[in-house]
């Protein structure tokens, strides 16, 4: 989701300390029978979004391991300020007792936007985070840029959840309205957008992925696409994610007979590897993208910025048909996700110190050269909080431009620079 809480972010730069963590687990001993299950705390989200998140069952025995993996799972849905475990006994066994203080649902809020061709967006958005207290979320919403305000204007609904009818089909639907100067591929962009993708694991950790996505461009017509794709997900926690793997294999047809302009296929792997060690988290990805056939210059690939390569800043002449993105990130964990209120607003955040290394081809034809190759290193502060999962205060230096660059980016890089152009 795309929510900003610029009072919250005030109150989260203030706090750089690090802090002795409130215990995650009370009383709880390995190998006792569970005699009854608790959720406290709960005010408005259905037991059944908890129920099917856990591992541990009335009648079997507990394990702290499959309680660090049900923490991860309950952290992810990105529900509660915090995530804790109490235990009691009773003649029959023992008593699990899960806190969930939950975060805010349905609140009015600035809203925000980073993308290539505009820049930092902002407007207004009225945001639903758990509709109906099945883990629904859906927001709508108006943005406009900053430099120069009003230049670029978008319309926004996003809709989505994991679960379809209690099953793991997650499903997300957006819709799109987007007037604009394009000024990476200088052209004037009126668009519309409607797209829906869907994600089932038929059997953990294995998945496939399809999606319809249908877009109208003034005066340069339909792009009509279909996708299929297969996965594999270990991650865990989801969010901020310090453990696991991610792969993904990905095709999808664009253009075709709606549209004379462009008729392409679009071949994609996207490969994700975590590992932690204390409060060091170590993650390297791979994005690569080619894409036969005939590309209309409007969906042409462009480099540079927070979320392809932080080197320099996204450039009209840097631009290309195929692209394969490296990365290398160091995590320190300034301060582990932390619930905090204000008035009657509850959230988390943390806070993470990052240096890593960017590598990046951006080609045309046949196969990349070391000449369509560049390298950036950077540094910067990380906020991880609820919705845009974090914000990255960067800065980056390429041997190519020889001069330090500032950037502020939204959600996790691997994500955005998966959607970096609306």
């Amino acid at each position: 989701m795309r929510c900003f809480l610029f009072l919250v972010y005030f109150f989260m730069l203030t706090s750089f300390a690090f802090s002795n963590e409130k215990s995650e687990i009370s009383g709880c001993a390995d190998g006792q029978v569970i005699s009854k299950i608790e959720f406290l705390e709960l005010k408005n989200t259905r037991t059944r979004v908890i129920e099917r998140e856990l591992t541990h069952k009335k009648g079997l025995t507990f394990s702290k391991e499959l309680w660090l993996k049900e923490k991860g799972r309950l952290e992810s849905l990105d529900l509660f300020t915090e995530v804790r475990l109490s235990c009691k006994n009773d003649s029959e066994g023992l008593i699990l007792e899960y806190h969930l203080p939950e975060i805010f649902r349905i609140i009015p809020s600035p809203a925000g936007k980073k993308t290539d061709q505009d820049g930092l967006m902002l407007g207004l958005a009225l945001a639903h985070l758990n509709l109906g207290g099945d883990d629904i979320r859906a927001e709508i919403q108006y943005r406009t840029s900053v430099s120069p305000f009003f230049s670029s204007n978008e319309y926004a609904f996003y809709a989505s959840s994991p679960w379809f009818l209690n099953r793991p089909i997650g499903w997300n639907f957006e819709f799109l309205r987007t007037s604009s100067w394009d000024n990476l591929r200088l052209f004037e962009e009126e668009s519309y957008l409607a797209d829906v993708d869907l994600q089932w694991f038929f059997k953990k950790p294995y998945g496939v992925l399809f999606s319809l996505a249908y877009r109208y461009l003034t005066d340069y017509g339909y792009t009509p696409s279909a996708s299929l794709g297969f996965l594999i997900d270990t991650r865990h926690p989801n969010l901020d994610t310090r453990f696991g793997v991610y792969q993904e294999l990905l095709w999808t047809y664009n253009g075709g007979i709606l549209n004379s302009d462009q008729d392409y296929q679009e071949f994609l792997w996207d490969s994700r590897f975590y590992y932690t060690m204390n409060r060091f988290v170590s993650g390297a990805s791979s994005l690569l993208r080619y894409r036969p056939g005939d590309v209309a210059f409007y969906d042409r690939l462009h480099h540079g910025g927070a979320n392809t390569f932080r080197g320099f800043d996204p450039d009209s002449l840097c631009y290309g048909t195929h692209e394969w993105i490296l990365n290398f990130e160091e995590r320190f964990v300034l301060k582990e996700r932390t619930p905090v209120s204000i008035g009657s607003v509850s959230f988390f955040y943390g806070l993470q110190w990052v240096l890593g290394v960017d590598g990046a081809f951006l080609w045309d034809e046949g196969f990349p050269t070391w000449s369509d190759y560049h390298s950036a290193i950077y540094t910067g502060l990380h906020i991880v909080i609820p919705a845009l999962e974090r914000i990255r205060f960067e800065v980056g230096y390429s041997p190519d431009k020889s001069e330090p660059k500032f950037f502020i980016g939204l959600y996790e890089k691997n994500i955005a620079q998966r959607w970096r152009s609306r």
